[in-house]
């Protein structure tokens, strides 16, 4: 096992419910530590651009829209195999398939408002890492 970084993102929709700290739980309580936290909001170019690699896809402008809808939380996890524990703490990407206990059967509203996302492989957790934190963000210990 290896210690690996990932980014998770808390979506517009646990922001609005106010389940923020409902989700760390989650991660914390799963070997997961939080090395780095923010809050924002996306402008349009910066939803496209986060998710260009589905951009020939028909979810891409829905998606684009739902993401810049509301504040965000970006944070990086850090833990033994956190790309795959975190998907696994998050459930299937289709609340209706995710296991009972997961984020996402216990809190997604639809596959569009699933309240979370999570990198899905160490490529992509290091594309998506420097695209939201700088070095100077992130906390080593």
């Amino acid at each position: 096992m290896s210690v690996e970084n990932t980014l998770s993102i808390i979506k517009p929709d646990a922001v609005l419910r106010g389940i923020i700290g409902k989700i760390e739980e989650y991660f914390e309580c799963n070997g997961l530590k939080i090395i780095a936290m923010k809050m924002l909001t996306l402008s349009r170019e910066q939803a496209e651009k986060f998710y260009i690699e589905h951009s020939n896809k028909l979810f891409y402008s829905s998606l684009v829209n739902y993401m810049i809808s509301g504040p965000i939380v970006v944070q990086i996890l850090q833990g033994e195999n956190a790309v795959l524990k975190n998907r696994e703490i998050m459930g299937a990407t289709n609340p209706k398939f995710a296991v009972s206990g997961t984020i996402r059967s216990n809190f997604a509203l639809s596959v569009e408002k699933n309240s979370v996302h999570g990198s899905d492989s160490i490529e992509n957790a290091e594309r998506e890492i420097n695209f939201f934190f700088q070095s100077a963000e992130i906390s080593q210990y």
